[in-house]
């Protein structure tokens, strides 16, 4: 290693931007596949409106420029086009300002989405992305060997990430404390996977052995990061081990895959695959390296004193570009899982004995019987805002009631976002949303009834509604 490159992290470099590239080919995919129906000119919260109301300054996008749903689509398909060139090994074929133009063209184009996403895109791991996506613009190509300071700042990233988590969870919920909250967790996640009910049923003991171990992992692994190797290379790889059991006992979108690919980047794969070129790239490459640097540390102020506050913020961005964020996950943990079940019938009369059929949503819990399914690290944006009203109408502000009547109208597009339609030939004449209680059955239930879930009616959330005739779905019945 010199002075500007390291090339004992070739190896590293190549695995951490085939994985980045492959996260954004995913994020690109959900817009297209989702956004129009959600944000776009007839969304459930849409765009245009969003524009009118919030200054460039405070969401800087493209959009601003011009929001129609063809230049959405525009934007989301050349954004999986270029991710899946990247993925292919494109970058490291053509000259190094070629390959950093690619990255900083998906840099862009998915600032511009994530700063018009609203609530839909207001997770952590949109901004997590982000400033992964910038830092991997100044990694270089095969023409360069990766510059230092740039590898430096991949593990401060992920230092704020596994320790601002950790610190979070420290100072919230008192389970966290007192080594409970894995009795209720993946019973009450935002979307449990296939599986979710065997974790839950691990012997208690075992759960409170794994919230141990989670802190430290959280809490003290992360400085190892900053020590010579190969102890580095040993914290990343417990890190590594501790997402890949994330992933495995739900779907937390690609949060872990980023925390991943970020952890593959302090490895340390010389001894066993060799080293690459050293060389440091042309003039130009190492002032916009080192200035790119500069501004990252200078902008990590705020999140390095948010780490040390006593009012530590969860999941936030200090400035617009989503440079330098602060991250951090279930500072409380839910104890009750409460469900929002949307339900319509064909007739016209309703009492004691109308048959109501009820909608599926592709990932989160409905039918008992069904077992949860693995979506991640693809992320449903619509089913995990359904977890979130579930807990507060807030959260269904403003756009459950939309949701209602779109499906009183027979919305195609939204249908789709669905695990299926329960009224193929005409729209329901009435919906309704009620609100459950959902728990994982216990082992003697599930052999009895051979279903996951349990659930008790609470109340009901939306009452009966009917479309008015003048009202038509805008993407057709």
């Amino acid at each position: 290693m010199d002075w500007f490159t390291a090339p004992e992290y070739w190896w590293s470099r190549l695995l951490f931007q085939r994985g980045l590239a492959a996260v954004y080919l995913l994020a690109f995919l959900v817009a297209a596949n989702q956004f129009r129906v959600l944000l776009g000119e007839h969304g459930l919260t849409p765009v245009p409106r969003f524009l009118a109301r919030t200054p460039w300054r405070r969401a800087p996008s493209i959009f601003h420029l011009r929001y129609s749903d063809g230049l959405l689509t525009t934007v989301a398909w050349t954004g999986v086009a270029v991710s899946a060139a990247l993925l292919a090994g494109v970058g490291d074929a053509v000259p190094l300002w070629a390959a950093m133009a690619m990255w900083s063209l998906l840099w862009l184009l998915y600032l511009s989405i994530v700063n018009v996403g609203q609530l839909w895109y207001g997770f952590g791991w949109e901004s997590l992305l982000l400033e992964a996506g910038f830092l991997a613009i100044f990694l270089g190509n095969a023409r360069a060997g990766p510059p230092v300071v740039m590898l430096w700042l991949l593990r401060w990233l992920l230092f704020r990430l596994e320790f601002g988590a950790g610190l979070i969870k420290i100072r919230g919920d008192r389970c966290w404390r007192d080594l409970t909250c894995l009795y209720y967790h993946h019973e009450t996640q935002p979307m449990p996977g296939p599986l979710s009910w065997w974790f839950h049923h691990l012997p208690r003991p075992l759960h409170r052995a794994e919230v141990a171990a989670n802190h430290v992992t959280q809490l003290v692994v992360p400085f190892g990061l900053f020590l010579p190797q190969p102890v580095a290379s040993a914290s990343a790889a417990v890190i590594i081990v501790t997402q890949l059991w994330l992933v495995a006992s739900g779907n937390f979108s690609w949060l872990n895959w980023i925390a991943i690919i970020l952890a593959a980047s302090a490895l340390d794969l010389s001894p066993l695959l060799g080293t690459g070129v050293a060389a440091t790239g042309p003039p130009w490459y190492q002032v916009l390296v080192l200035a790119a640097a500069a501004l990252v540390i200078v902008l990590s102020y705020r999140p390095a004193r948010n780490l040390v506050s006593r009012h530590q913020l969860m999941n936030f961005s200090f400035e617009p570009l989503h440079l330098v964020n602060t991250y951090g996950a279930f500072g409380s943990v839910t104890k009750v899982r409460h469900e929002i079940v949307i339900e319509g019938t064909d007739e016209s009369a309703l009492g004691p004995h109308t048959v109501w059929r009820e909608y599926g949503f592709k990932g989160k819990p409905g039918d008992p019987r069904r077992l949860p399914r693995q979506f991640a690290p693809y992320h449903l944006r619509l089913d995990w805002l359904m977890w979130f009203a579930a807990m507060s109408p807030l959260y269904a502000h403003p756009w459950l009631l939309d949701l209602v009547g779109r499906l009183l109208a027979g919305d195609r597009a939204l249908l789709r976002l669905l695990r299926g339609n329960p009224f193929p030939d005409q729209p329901p004449a009435y919906v309704r949303a009620l609100l459950y209680r959902y728990r994982f059955t216990t082992r003697a239930e599930r052999r009895a009834t051979g279903a996951w879930w349990h659930r008790t009616l609470v109340d009901e959330y939306v009452p009966p509604m009917a479309l008015k005739h003048s009202v038509r779905s805008p993407h057709g019945p």
